[in-house]
């Protein structure tokens, strides 16, 4: 019976330190790595929809309150310059001043051009300055809660965008507001 128990002993601490190294390993940088993963994931999601969205469509908007699919767009892309620059401690482009009426294929890429970006700006983010302040205009948030804020409209962002795409698919053009 001892040497029952001590084996399992044995076995129970071989195994952690087999698999206590690398489950600590991934615990390094989780904000870091969280965000990069929420870019990669949303960015794909977010560009197939403005692809995808005829360019006939780019004027459509679900109530006479909301933006214009081509208004949506372009603000997500000023947000993405905005927040990866403050997070990325780098500073944004200087960018060409475009309107949601430009054709399709500027706003499309655009919005790539953002995403790539944030892709750059955020290759080196580390968890060491997450708690550093971050100015966003009247705003002071740590640099985490500027990640968890930027996530987040990354989420609502690719919500409206599906959504603006499976209505304006099914409107007729004459009946857009």
């Amino acid at each position: 019976m001892k040497n029952t128990a001590r084996t399992a002993w044995f076995f129970v601490l071989a195994l952690a330190c087999s698999w206590g190294p690398p489950l600590l390993a991934q615990q390094k940088d989780r904000v870091a790595a969280f965000v990069r993963d929420a870019l990669s994931a949303r960015s794909k999601q977010m560009v197939a929809a403005t692809v995808d969205m005829p360019a006939g469509k780019y004027d459509f908007k679900a109530s006479a309150q909301q933006q214009t699919f081509g208004q949506l767009v372009l603000h997500i892309a000023d947000v993405n310059y905005l927040y990866c620059s403050k997070i990325g401690s780098v500073p944004a482009p200087e960018l060409s001043a475009l309107s949601d009426a430009d054709p399709k294929v500027k706003l499309v890429e655009r919005m790539k051009s953002s995403f790539d970006f944030c892709v750059a700006a955020l290759a080196k983010l580390d968890d060491s300055h997450m708690a550093e302040t971050l100015n966003m205009g009247d705003t002071k948030a740590s640099r985490a809660m500027t990640i968890l804020t930027l996530s987040g409209t990354w989420n609502d962002h690719s919500m409206m965008l599906d959504k603006d795409l499976k209505l304006g698919a099914e409107v007729a053009p004459t009946a857009n507001p």
